[in-house]
């Protein structure tokens, strides 16, 4: 497995490029790849139905490159589709309910709402994979995707570090978080809540702002932090990359001094998140590997579909990205688009 994945990595960009013109973009719809190589020779007739929670953002587009890499790769059909936000419920279950009327040999699907999604899986055959975020079913047979509570509390650990280091003697940390309910975000709230306050600092988490996973949002969000606490917060965590920037600009431009040594930390590890740290507004991300999971959920719903065992739970893995790892990063990722 570990060959495969790393011939995927080195030849992502080459086959991400090919493969996309069979179909998709980044404003959400569908897209189809298929090869039946040498080395996926006999996994021709195999088909396999990807669901995102969207295309519409860098990180989704670098699992969509590792799921495609995985289709050439393994030499098997994966068809992916995604809604235009991660808040466009109505769209995505109307993309699995077609899909699971369909004739597909396995399903990888990261639900928007996942006691939703359990529903709509109910008494399903098929092999089921959850991605990103899990889905309390037994029609699954594998989650592939992030530690999130354990990525998070990372992050949190060290934000509390870099907080003490720059000076600040009350470390308080105030959230951005995403879609209220979302398991995911959940998940990520237990993690910093839990890496703030076992490292010293004070989680203030009756004054978490929800923001839904968007930029705008966060905006304003952070407007209202700032308005709040005039004097600075220590640390501002937030549950994407998107909104992290978006904070840590609005503070910058605010022009409030107070806020100058404030740590903002991110999740994901997006490449606009990279070069934001690199540009001195975000301290740091506890950074997914979406294109890893892309692949990682393709070999697995393979593997299910051709009846071999498989993983409980498939770890595809994080890094915490600072000013020291930045633009290693970046480099890697766009490697992955061929860039």
């Amino acid at each position: 497995m570990l060959k495969k994945r790393l011939m995927a990595m080195l030849m992502a960009g080459v086959m991400a490029t090919t493969l996309t013109a069979c179909g998709g973009s980044s404003s959400g719809g569908d897209s189809s790849a298929s090869s039946s190589g040498s080395t996926g020779a006999d996994n021709g007739d195999i088909k396999i139905s990807f669901i995102m929670k969207t295309l519409a953002s860098e990180h989704w587009q670098f699992m969509k490159a590792g799921a495609e890499a995985a289709s050439e790769d393994l030499g098997v059909t994966v068809d992916i589709k995604g809604p235009p936000s991660e808040t466009s419920y109505d769209e995505q279950q109307n993309q699995i309910e077609t899909d699971l009327a369909a004739d597909y040999d396995a399903y990888c699907i990261a639900p928007l709402q996942s006691d939703l999604v359990a529903n709509l899986i109910s008494g399903q055959t098929t092999p089921i994979i959850a991605v990103d975020t899990n889905i309390d079913a037994p029609e699954v047979i594998s989650f592939v995707g992030t530690g999130n509570e354990a990525a998070a509390k990372a992050g949190a650990e060290a934000a509390v570090k870099l907080a003490k280091e720059a000076g600040w003697a009350e470390v308080n940390c105030i959230e951005i978080a995403g879609v209220q309910g979302d398991a995911t975000n959940t998940a990520r709230m237990t993690g910093y809540q839990k890496g703030i306050e076992e490292s010293g600092g004070t989680f203030l988490a009756d004054e978490t702002q929800y923001a839904d996973a968007v930029a705008d949002k966060a905006v304003n969000a952070m407007e209202a932090i700032m308005q709040t606490h005039p004097e600075g917060v220590a640390i501002i965590c937030a549950n994407n990359d998107d909104m992290a920037v978006a904070a840590a600009r609005t503070a910058q431009e605010s022009g409030n001094e107070n806020y100058k040594n404030t740590i903002f930390l991110g999740f994901d590890g997006q490449i606009t998140a990279c070069e934001s740290i690199l540009n001195g507004q975000l301290t740091l991300t506890a950074a997914q590997q979406a294109y890893d999971m892309g692949y990682l959920a393709v070999e697995t719903a393979l593997k299910a579909a051709k009846g071999e065992e498989v993983d409980e739970v498939v770890d595809s893995g994080t890094e915490i990205v600072t000013k020291d790892n930045a633009q290693e990063r970046i480099d890697r990722l766009n490697g992955y688009l061929g860039k």
